[in-house]
């Protein structure tokens, strides 16, 4: 009988970098990224990928970070909120921009999940209507804003990086 495996060396390239850490095989990309990475700006809401507040990128793709396996994103793009800022001028990226004039913030702890959701909607699909836009975000839930102001920035982020 062999051993049961508890830990794993992996490597794995959050927002640019690469990390080469042992984590736990049950260990969540959550975990790794706030308790390990120190990146903070994905949050533990509900743990129970209902809520949304642990959305990040993989691949370009919005997944929930509570749900994920850290072992599972080896070889894979991760991207949190943290890098998204431009690393040679500072510069928010425009969806963040957006949310700042928009008022698409209220209490914050929805936002960075709801950012990198729309993030990945607009990596997917660059003028998305309305509805596409709400559909992009639904596994977001927010308690502040009523989504009025969250649509409005996508909007906004929209035609900005249309502009581009």
């Amino acid at each position: 009988m062999q051993p049961r495996l508890t830990s794993k060396t992996v490597a794995l390239d959050v927002n640019g970098s690469r990390h080469t850490l042992d984590v736990g095989v049950n260990q969540t990309l959550l975990e790794v990224l706030r308790e390990r990475l120190e990146l903070t700006g994905a949050k533990a809401g509900c743990n129970q990928g209902e809520c949304g507040a642990c959305t990040v990128l993989i691949d370009g793709e919005a997944i929930l970070s509570c749900l994920t396996l850290a072992v599972e994103c080896e070889g894979k793009q991760v991207l949190t909120i943290e890098g998204l800022e431009d690393r040679e001028t500072g510069e928010l990226d425009p969806i963040q921009q957006a949310f700042i004039e928009n008022d698409g913030v209220q209490c914050g702890f929805c936002t960075p999940g709801t950012v990198m959701a729309a993030k990945a909607l607009l990596l997917q699909n660059p003028c998305p209507t309305v509805e596409e836009i709400k559909q992009g975000i639904q596994g977001n839930l927010c308690r502040c804003t009523g989504y009025a102001q969250i649509v409005a920035s996508i909007q906004a982020a929209s035609r900005r990086d249309s502009d581009a």
